[in-house]
């Protein structure tokens, strides 16, 4: 890192600062992050941290990838926003590229992961009106619980989260809840009226859960079967985290759209895309959705230097081999403060013995040992490092939470 940027404000004061100024939606960390790296984050006192979050998975190249900054500068020197309302330079290369990379056909850009799954909503109802002949406003669309989609009102009402739901209705109606990772269900829930199943490959804010082998390709030859669209919501999963570029490669699995966000912007701006058939997407037309800051030049810059990295593979084939260092170094932790933990590629949740304390508790024992965590629901946290994390950053990460487990 270069020289450290001092604040006339420390930590501690920066956070009560915030306390009558911000709304009170977050209750981060007391840790107040000025700089980072790679890896690693710095605090406003010099104090250093290995980030084991990466922003959600938003940061999955880590903090200030070289290409990515230049990328960035490159294109704030020349263009940063047109609307949609011109055309510009950089869109055409980054859709083409995203469609190859993903195996799609055409792309909807947009911003925010929340953003990604409204317009997937959006454009599996005008598919199940124009295409499968649904009457006018009966489409339907089923949905897993446990789910996390974002925090937009639609989201939210066909969220199984009190905390996220609680004070935020009246709900928007079209949507069936069944049980993740149950096809017996999902089959009973499909009907004439179903526009597309949505659903997570890995359910990451419910604790990392992952289904069955066959749970997605069941979901695919159901929906195939049933003339619904399956609809993935890869915006935490996809882009290299779990080992491929998308996690439904798991299964070799090919769904009808894919939503996808957070890594695509590269830690830098905020850039989402739903990819699809082209006859799902073909059935938006002028003014029917759109987003001022979808596409932008300078989101479509970093976006293709985000699609250069991934490829090579080289970062698939990263998260794969170093997720085996995270699971073996996990499992030698059973029954030494974890009960259980569930792993694919460089992304896990891990259930600690609730007698040794919350996850919340467990983030702050491990952040004040200079590693970020953030906690789920109950005792689990969950482990998301940058897939530019060494395998020695990874091992010296896991000897810690096995040193605030068993201390």
């Amino acid at each position: 890192m270069t020289a450290p940027v001092r604040t006339a404000r420390g930590s501690e004061e920066l956070i009560r600062a915030e306390e009558p100024v911000l709304a009170h939606n977050y209750h981060p960390l007391p840790v107040v992050v000025a700089r980072a790296e790679g890896a690693w984050v710095e605090d406003v006192e010099g104090r250093r941290y290995l980030d084991m979050l990466a922003g959600y998975s938003a940061l999955n190249f880590g903090h200030r990838h070289p290409a990515l900054v230049e990328a960035a500068h490159r294109q704030l020197d020349r263009l940063t926003l047109t609307s949609r309302a011109f055309h510009n330079d950089r869109l055409a290369g980054f859709a083409e590229r995203l469609a190859a990379l993903t195996g799609t056909d055409m792309v909807l850009p947009m911003n925010t992961g929340a953003e990604a799954v409204e317009s997937g909503i959006k454009v599996a109802r005008k598919w199940a009106y124009d295409v499968k002949g649904v009457p006018a406003d009966r489409a339907t669309i089923v949905v897993a619980a446990d789910n996390f989609h974002g925090r937009t009102t639609t989201i939210v009402s066909f969220s199984t989260d009190e905390t996220a739901r609680s004070g935020f209705g009246p709900f928007t109606p079209g949507f069936r809840i069944v049980p993740y990772n149950d096809l017996a269900a999902l089959e009973a829930a499909v009907d004439e009226t179903t526009a597309a199943v949505l659903i997570e490959p890995i359910q990451g804010e419910a604790g990392v859960l992952i289904p069955d082998d066959g749970y997605l390709a069941g979901v695919r030859e159901l929906t195939r079967r049933k003339g619904c669209l399956f609809v993935a919501d890869e915006i935490q999963s996809g882009l290299g985290r779990t080992g491929h570029t998308l996690a439904v490669e798991h299964e070799s699995v090919v769904p009808d759209v894919v939503l996808l966000g957070k890594a695509l912007g590269g830690g830098i701006v905020p850039v989402s895309a739903v990819v699809g058939r082209r006859d799902v997407l073909g059935v938006l037309h002028p003014g029917e959705h759109g987003s001022t800051f979808g596409g932008n030049p300078l989101a479509a810059a970093v976006g293709t230097a985000v699609v250069e990295l991934l490829e090579t593979g080289a970062f698939q084939r990263r998260a794969a081999e170093l997720g085996a260092v995270l699971r073996e170094g996990l499992a030698a932790l059973v029954a030494r403060g974890v009960v259980g933990f569930r792993a694919r590629g460089l992304w896990a949740g891990v259930d600690v013995d609730p007698a040794l304390g919350s996850g919340r508790e467990i983030s702050e024992r491990l952040m004040r040992e200079g590693i970020l965590v953030k906690d789920t629901h109950g005792s689990t946290i969950r482990l998301a490092p940058p897939l530019t994390v060494t395998a020695e950053e990874l091992t010296g990460a896991l000897g810690t939470l096995e040193k605030v487990l068993t201390s």
